[in-house]
């Protein structure tokens, strides 16, 4: 027989998914959810650390509600090094004009509000290690996807790797082994062979940028 097709968000979902403000190519969004459908299997809740506008937000909140889970995101909304003023991946109709600073929490909403998915997701607005130090409730998935320095790589990885259930999905975004890709991919490059040379998660699939793996023993 031949194998059954991978799961996939709702096209109203993913249409929402392709029209957000962000940067996951629609092949990793899709691992992302076909991920995501497994790990809500644990029946624990879902976790991504680095929110932005909701871009990927909207697929861990789809295949959180078809697991009767609830999806988690943390992001402190000011927006990580590479999207600030000056740099690639600036958005200038994410500065509050007021403030004068990066603000992507109402942008965020608005991409819940179109999903229709406001229901199934608790955004939690502050840094992560901050949230991390006071979080303890095992997670069926978390997916790393924050700010890109080995100070934060780090952070997130040490903070949020411990809570991934024996079983679940450690996720990392935007692994690039290419010492070309420094400033963009290489701090989450050396998380990524961190948690495997760890011994406590063993690599699932590879997806472009976007890494798999689950875990299968003790520690971090």
């Amino acid at each position: 027989m031949p194998p059954a097709p991978a799961p996939a968000p709702e096209p109203a979902v993913l249409a929402v998914f392709e029209a957000a403000k962000g940067f996951m190519p629609v092949g990793e969004g899709l691992a992302l959810y076909e991920a995501a459908v497994e790990a809500g299997r644990l029946g624990l809740p879902l976790l991504e650390v680095g929110t932005y506008c909701g871009r990927s937000t909207v697929l861990l909140a789809d295949a959180a509600r078809g697991a009767g889970v609830t999806a988690v995101t943390v992001d402190h909304h000011r927006g990580s090094e590479e999207q600030q003023p000056g740099w690639e991946y600036h958005d200038p109709a994410t500065v509050d004009p007021e403030l004068g600073l990066m603000d992507t929490l109402p942008t965020f909403r608005r991409t819940l509000h179109r999903a229709g998915l406001e229901d199934h997701v608790v955004a939690v607005v502050g840094r992560s290690p901050q949230v991390a130090a006071f979080w303890n409730s095992p997670l069926g998935l978390v997916f790393i996807d924050g700010g890109h320095t080995d100070e934060h790589a780090s952070g997130d990885y040490e903070g949020w790797a411990p809570h991934v259930a024996e079983g679940g999905l450690l996720l990392i975004h935007d692994v690039f082994p290419d010492p070309v890709d420094e400033f963009t991919g290489q701090a989450p490059y050396r998380v990524y062979l961190r948690a495997l040379e760890s011994g406590a998660f063993t690599e699932v699939s590879a997806t472009d940028s976007l890494r798999v793996l689950r875990r299968t023993g003790q520690g971090c």
